[in-house]
């Protein structure tokens, strides 16, 4: 039996072109493919990096929230550098190769720019505005200006300033490009004329030299799922491996348009809940229910309590799931009950509930099924315990605050797909990476 190991994933982009979409490989962030790849750091390392990580992704999606109901649109925070993929797209004429996180939880598709008044070292090359032919300042009136929540006018046109939990920063230009999907070097380079987006002219904080700034792929109309609309239909989808063995080749795969419909025996769809801001992707959690027992309901108040309708985000970038504290507290209580052994502590204090493992040991876990409104999830051990430490084995829940998240570890083995148009997220059990 494998557990999770290590959870962010770098997102390459190589192009295969389709009539009715294209499709692209996902690679862990932790891989030794990845730019962020640290040969010191043990598993486990990684892992509680990630954890981490998702504590803080959790902060972003709390403040994100809290900042908008106090009309603070312009500090809004989203986490820079700490997102799930890597994306490669090409930017202007001729074509720069660029590499920035591809980010579902925010719209803005932005790049560091030259000239540059202060920018933060990266490997690649800055791409430059002055050797562009088809770079273009957004104007103050534009609807793209109008619609991005954190948009400015000055006298040279659009501006924007995206303020970070960290500190971190980007403040730039409001700007449309020709962005190409591929490699500069690849004569199949599919172009898209007139793309908005973020033209980094002062960026500073913790972002790393590998990626060259980030990649919205929120539920927005100036994301770059909302931009490529026409292209890709409001469609994508992706199927997240599990840990690979050492030296296994396996990619897990995202496809855009058409080609992302998740259909066939097995799934399940459950409605997309528009909300502010519409960038999240909201769904309705109902409860969850650990092997045979019973189902464990989100709110037991009388018989005429409802659910919140869209009380979790699904984000692919979240390592663990984040649930509301009392359903946490059952669902502790439901597995511990179920599980025929004693518990013991987090050696890294992360996670609640663990258990020690022996070598060779084959641990009898619960199947916890997840309930969605309308979508009921069979989840496996590996999607719901992980490896924090040799020999310790702890549930990948956490009690959430303000904003429930279903991270990606619950994701594995699914092919999950959204349309846009139909406010769906589909879920098909899958042997992600298998032919």
């Amino acid at each position: 039996m494998s557990f999770f190991p290590l959870a962010f994933i770098v997102f390459s982009l190589f192009l295969s072109t389709f009539s009715n979409g294209f499709s692209v490989d996902l690679i862990r962030r932790d891989s030794s493919k990845s730019p962020f790849f640290n040969s010191s750091m043990s598993r486990f390392d990684r892992l509680g990096q990630s954890i981490r990580r998702s504590q803080n992704r959790l902060a972003h999606f709390s403040s994100s929230i809290e900042s908008l109901a106090n009309h603070d649109e312009t500090t809004s925070m989203i986490v820079p550098a700490e997102g799930e993929f890597l994306m490669k797209i090409s930017i202007g004429t001729p074509p720069v190769d660029v590499l920035a996180i591809a980010d579902t939880g925010s719209d803005l598709v932005w790049t560091q720019c030259s000239p540059c008044i202060n920018c933060y070292k990266q490997d690649a090359p800055l791409y430059n505005t002055n050797k562009s032919t088809t770079y273009r300042r957004v104007s103050c009136n534009a609807n793209s200006c109008e619609t991005l929540s954190h948009s400015m006018c000055t006298r040279e046109g659009c501006s924007y300033q995206m303020s970070y939990g960290d500190n971190s920063f980007s403040r730039g230009d409001l700007a449309e490009e020709t962005v190409g999907l591929g490699t500069t070097a690849d004569s199949k380079l599919v172009k898209h004329k007139g793309v908005v987006f973020g033209c980094g002219r002062n960026n500073a904080g913790t972002f790393m030299s590998s990626s060259s700034g980030i990649i919205g792929l929120g539920g927005g109309k100036v994301s770059f799922v909302g931009q490529m609309e026409e292209v890709i239909h409001g469609k994508f989808s992706y199927c997240l491996l599990p840990p690979l063995k050492t030296n296994e080749k396996k990619s897990s795969l995202m496809h855009f348009g058409d080609d992302a419909i998740v259909a066939g025996p097995g799934v399940v769809s459950t409605p997309i809940i528009p909300k502010t801001p519409d960038t999240f992707y909201y769904l309705t959690l109902e409860g969850v229910t650990v092997a045979d027992g019973p189902k464990l309901d989100l709110v037991t108040d009388g018989d005429f309590a409802e659910v919140e309708k869209g009380n979790i985000v699904i984000d692919s970038g979240t390592t663990l799931t984040y649930i509301p504290e009392t359903l946490h507290s059952k669902l502790i209580a439901s597995v511990k009950s179920a599980v025929k052994k004693t518990s013991v502590s987090d050696p890294s204090g992360l996670l609640d509930l663990c258990y020690e493992v022996k070598p060779n040991e084959e641990m009898k876990l619960p199947i916890i099924t997840v309930h969605f409104t309308g979508a009921d999830l069979k989840l496996s051990p590996v999607n719901t315990f992980v490896m924090t430490s040799e020999g310790v084995l702890c549930l990948a829940f956490r009690p959430a605050g303000t904003v429930a998240l279903y991270g990606n570890i619950a994701q594995m083995n699914f092919m999950v797909g959204y349309d846009l148009k139909k406010k769906t997220v589909s879920f098909k059990p899958t042997k992600c990476g298998s032919k």
